[in-house]
Parts: C-alpha cells; sequence; structure tokens
C-alpha cells in the first residue's frame, strides 16, 4: 500500500478520552475512531491485523474439524425467554421492538441461538459430535464503556460451540479447544497465562480464561512462582498461612463470652489498634440481601451474614457460587444492616442473628475471638462457634493475595506461592454441559431411542479487544510494537528523498520485490521530511523498517532497522529482500533479530 493514496492520517495528540497507552496509540495512529461512546469505526491498519488474527483463527480451527456459521445478530426475544436469559442479563442486553411490536435484542452472546440452530438438526447420537463456530460482531450494552476497544459496546467475537452424547465427549471437545486455543495464542507470540475463571452469565462447570498479562489489564490474577498454575483472583483458592493456625494448634480453653464497650471504634484498624492485636486475629461481619433487587417492586432485605479474618476482604464471586447464585450478592446498606442487626455497621457480629451466618474457612478453627455485638459502640469477647452462635455453611469466602500458597503445589508438596499480575481476557472456554439444551429442548435419540439433552461446550476469543491487548503489551514510548503474526504490514519503506529518481526507483523496485515474495508492504512515498516519516514509523510499529535515501544510494546501501529491538543494519541495495525475507523469519520464528 502507498501512503500517498491511503487513508491514513496520524495524529501528533491522543483524544482526551483515552486513558492507557494502546487506546491513546491507537487513536493516534489512525486505527480507531470513535463514533459513539464504545462504538468504533476500524481504519485500514486495524482491520488488516483483525484480518490476520482472524486467518490464524480459522486456520487452527478448521484443522481441528470445526466448521464455520454466520448467526443473526438481531435475535428475537423468545430464544432468551426459553433460557430466562431475558431477564437475567438485565441491562447489559440491548432490547428493542420492531415494527409490528415484537421483542428483540442486539446479539450479546449467542447460546441460545445456536442451541436453537441445532436442534432442529440433531437427531440421534449419529448426528454427534459436532462444533461450529463464527467470527462476527456483538454488541453488550456497557454502563461505562473505556479503554477503547478493550470495554465497548459493540466489539468482534470469535464464538465457538460443541455439542456431544456425553460428558466424556464434551470434555475431549473441550481439550480440544483449549488445544486450539494455547495453538492461537502462542502463534501471537504474546505473554499470556491460561487461568481458572469464573463461568459469570454464560454458565458451566468447567471454564478457563486466557489472559494476556499488561499493566493495564482490568483482570486481578494470583500466579504461582513455582508451578504453571494460575487463576483470576474471582476464584484463586486462598491457602495462605493465617493466624489460625495458631490458635488450632494451641486449643485454648472456651472462655465466657463477655460485652465490653467500644466508644468510637467502628473499624478493625482502630479496634486492633486499641486492642493492642494484629487484625487478622479479629473477625469482621460483612452483610449480604439474597434478593437481587431485579424487580423494582420487591425491596425485601433477604439478609445473610459472612464473617472473615479482620484484614481479608469478602469475594462476592466465592460467595455468589456457595450460595448457588446466577450473580453475586447485594452488599447490604447501612439503614438495612441497622434495621437487621439492630446495630449501625463497625458493631455488627454473627451472635444472635435470626438469619444465615456463613464463615471463611481460613477462620473456622477460631477460638475465644472478638466479634461486634449488635449493639452500638460494643463488641463481645470470647466468642466462640456452635457455642455462641451455629454456621450455616464453612467455605473459602476470601480475595487470594501476592504470597497465599499455591493450591497445585500445596498438593504436590512443594513451595509455591501467588504473585500478583494485571491480566486482559482475550479468550474463555467454557464446558457447558446441559445447561442450555435441557431449557431450549435440544435432544438426540440414543442408540435405544431414550431422548437424552446434548452436552454442550462454548469458546470465545475476542478479537477486536485482542488486537489492542497484544498493542497494550507489546509498545514503547514512541509507539506500536507489532507481533509480527498480526502486524498490518510485515514492511515499512521510508523513502527519504522521494524528489529523487534514484531514490523513487530503488523504492519501487524493492517495494515490488517483497511483494513478489509474498510480504505485505507499506510504502511511505509521501513528500515529508525524513523527521516526520521516522516518528511515523515508530508509531505504527512494523516489524521491520527499511530506510532508502540518496546519501545511502550512492553506497548502494539501504537501512534496516528492526523495530523492536531497534537494531539497525546497512544492507546492499540488491541483497535486501533476501535479508528482509530472513529477519522476518527470524522474527516470526521468536528470534531475536
Amino acid at each position: 500500500m502507498r501512503w500517498s493514496k491511503a487513508h491514513l492520517f496520524t495524529l501528533k495528540d491522543a483524544p482526551n478520552d483515552a486513558e492507557i497507552p494502546s487506546h491513546k496509540l491507537m487513536a493516534r495512529a489512525g486505527m480507531i475512531k470513535k463514533v459513539a461512546p464504545g462504538i468504533y469505526t476500524y481504519g485500514n491498519l486495524a482491520l488488516r491485523a483483525i484480518r490476520k488474527f482472524e486467518k490464524i483463527i480459522r486456520e487452527e480451527l478448521d484443522s481441528r474439524g470445526a466448521q464455520e456459521v454466520l448467526m443473526p445478530m438481531v435475535q428475537p426475544a423468545e430464544l432468551w425467554q426459553e433460557t430466562n436469559r431475558w431477564k437475567e442479563m438485565g441491562d447489559g442486553l440491548l432490547k428493542f421492538k420492531n415494527r409490528n411490536g415484537h421483542d428483540f435484542c442486539l446479539g450479546a452472546t449467542h447460546e441460545e441461538v445456536i442451541t436453537d440452530y441445532i436442534r432442529h438438526d440433531i437427531k440421534s447420537y449419529r448426528d454427534l459430535p459436532a462444533n461450529l463456530y463464527q467470527i462476527q460482531t456483538k454488541y453488550r450494552d456497557e454502563i461505562r464503556p473505556r479503554f477503547g476497544l478493550m470495554r465497548g459496546r459493540e466489539f468482534i467475537m470469535k464464538d465457538a460451540y460443541s455439542f456431544d452424547a456425553d460428558e466424556a465427549g464434551a470434555l475431549k471437545n473441550y481439550d480440544l479447544m483449549y488445544s486450539a486455543y494455547k495453538a492461537i495464542f502462542d502463534r501471537l507470540g504474546l505473554n499470556y497465562r491460561i487461568v481458572e475463571a469464573d463461568a459469570g452469565s454464560i454458565g458451566g462447570s468447567k471454564t478457563n480464561e486466557f489472559q494476556v498479562l499488561a499493566d493495564a489489564g482490568e483482570d486481578h490474577l494470583m500466579v504461582c512462582d513455582t508451578c504453571d498454575f494460575a487463576a483470576n483472583v474471582e476464584v484463586a483458592p486462598a491457602l495462605g498461612q493465617n493466624a489460625n493456625e495458631k490458635v488450632k494448634s494451641q486449643k485454648p480453653a472456651l472462655l465466657a463470652m463477655e460485652a465490653f464497650a467500644t466508644p468510637g471504634l467502628k473499624s478493625i484498624g482502630t479496634l486492633a489498634k486499641s486492642l493492642g492485636v494484629p487484625e487478622q486475629t479479629l473477625v469482621k461481619t460483612m452483610f449480604f440481601s439474597l434478593n437481587m433487587g431485579t424487580d423494582a417492586s420487591d425491596v425485601s432485605v433477604k439478609p445473610i451474614a459472612v464473617c472473615l479474618a479482620g484484614d481479608d476482604e469478602v469475594n462476592p464471586i466465592k460467595l455468589k457460587n456457595v450460595l448457588g447464585l446466577s450473580n453475586p450478592p447485594r452488599l447490604l446498606t447501612d439503614q438495612e444492616v441497622k434495621q437487621a442487626t439492630g446495630a449501625w455497621p463497625g458493631s455488627c457480629g454473627p451472635v444472635g442473628l435470626s438469619f444465615p451466618v456463613y464463615f471463611d474457612g481460613a477462620i473456622q478453627d477460631f477460638t475465644n475471638f472478638v466479634v461486634g455485638a449488635n449493639r452500638d459502640a460494643e463488641h463481645l469477647k470470647n466468642v466462640n462457634i456452635d457455642r455462641d452462635f451455629k454456621v450455616a455453611k464453612f467455605a473459602d469466602l476470601r480475595m487470594a493475595k501476592p504470597g497465599h500458597a499455591c493450591p497445585k503445589c500445596a498438593k504436590e508438596n512443594r513451595e509455591g506461592h501467588y504473585q500478583s499480575f494485571r491480566g486482559i481476557e482475550v479468550g474463555h472456554v467454557f464446558y457447558l454441559g446441559t445447561k442450555y439444551s435441557k431449557s431450549m429442548g435440544a435432544t438426540y435419540l440414543t442408540a435405544d431411542g431414550t431422548p437424552t439433552p446434548i452436552e454442550m461446550g462454548c469458546y470465545g476469543i475476542g478479537v477486536s479487544r485482542t488486537i489492542q491487548a497484544a498493542i497494550e503489551q507489546s509498545h514503547d514510548k514512541d509507539g506500536v510494537v507489532w507481533p509480527h503474526g498480526i502486524a498490518p504490514f510485515d514492511v515499512h519503506i521510508a523513502v527519504l528523498d522521494p524528489d529523487q529518481e534514484e531514490v523513487r526507483q530503488s523504492a519501487e523496485i524493492l517495494y515490488r520485490d517483497l511483494q513478489a515474495h509474498g510480504l505485505d508492504v507499506l510504502l511511505d512515498d509521501r513528500d515529508e521530511r525524513a523527521g516526520v516519516k521516522f516518528k511515523d514509523a515508530d508509531l505504527l510499529g512494523m516489524p521491520l523498517r527499511v530506510n532508502i535515501g540518496a546519501r545511502g544510494l550512492k553506497d548502494g546501501i539501504v537501512e534496516v532497522l528492526v523495530r523492536k529491538t531497534r537494531a539497525l543494519e546497512k544492507v546492499k541495495a540488491e541483497e535486501a529482500t533476501e535479508k528482509i525475507a530472513a529477519l522476518l523469519k527470524g522474527i516470526r520464528l521468536g528470534g531475536k533479530a
């Protein structure tokens, strides 16, 4: 592509709403332009990167027997009502009526549509297994779209769905797609981790996320420093050392419960300081409502209490899963806590409550501990489980922290501990089981003629998000540093003296030769100063840049610059094509060229 003929305009400064490096760089490089909050037009460079990524996806999925289809973005409410997600998805689902008054939504995901598609075709066990995928635009009505393509409302996604006769077959398909995802992201050359995760609104009993590591990532990951275990903090097991182990080993006698005044001590920190004890030896109580409040007319509170060590935080996803809810329970307001317990927050505890108490497993062996008395400015000491209150369930309910023991290493008697990373979720694989097939009547006949729900899996890749995630991970102060697999162009030729015939002819010859070798080439033939072209080349970030100028050509030389390493090599003009091809091969194979 010749820059002089291209619709390519770079910016010196990023838009004011661009907060993270990748968003700023994509906007400055003309890759994306905002149409409305969370909705963008993709420029040619972004689209070229997207198409290259899509090609990688298709190659890996097709080679594993998956077949591509294309489903509608506009979906009827009836399908979503069959699975009850018309209500469960809430305002994230953009709903509207057509001219006939029928309810529709824009496709936020396609489980319902694909299940409807196959249930009309799959009749017998002989029709299974199947694996279908699409690459298509989706829309989710994010409350606060931000960070460009990272959290947009409209985005490009690859979603695949597997269908099997039994769980064993479904898990085999799951592993097949898992391997495809590894191959896809390995080909991008990105630093990523495969982490355990929560299934969220999609559902399912087994799930893994593919996370690109980046400081600006929205997800918080716990990654073992010894083995390959990694998990989203939402579900990372919290097995860390805690004061309960000392208490358990000492097995002190149970003391009589006593109340004591705590005026002005409304936080764990101030209470611990007053008592002269570490925060982790105290027990704090949080209050939630099982009524999610989705129906505005229902304002009733169905309270539960959650107890954990004073220096820990409740993990809402773990709590949701323990309670068997589709969404995390709602934290009570201060007024609701007062109504439920008789005291304002800071003086509340589990003793004397008329509703269930859930206890974090890390402190289930605590004895003679301190909690709020459910009377303002008053606490209780020497409180003990069973004697003074009952626990509905013990479970891992806290957020994992750096330094906590790795569960995989703990099982294998190794010393592994969590490290904290930020990640950008770019892929997610789910084993769904029969969540959708049961509710939508997608069954097949077994060999003996028994109607049986189809086992399903679901596999998504954020195509447009991955492009920006790659830039977020791979950039420097000057601009983008594209991974070779998805770079819009392989080579960027900077014509430094376009007014001189010899320079123009040499650039044209190299341009054609590189294209003949199957390479994508951007020819910067603009009438601009060399400094402008260098800055733009650094901003756009193609793997290789070739500088062709009158001074070098006097000696028969062109300059070849590797964008990632800044390694500069002077090459004979007639050998440039072979040298560039060799350098690109080295970059593609992970070399340091």
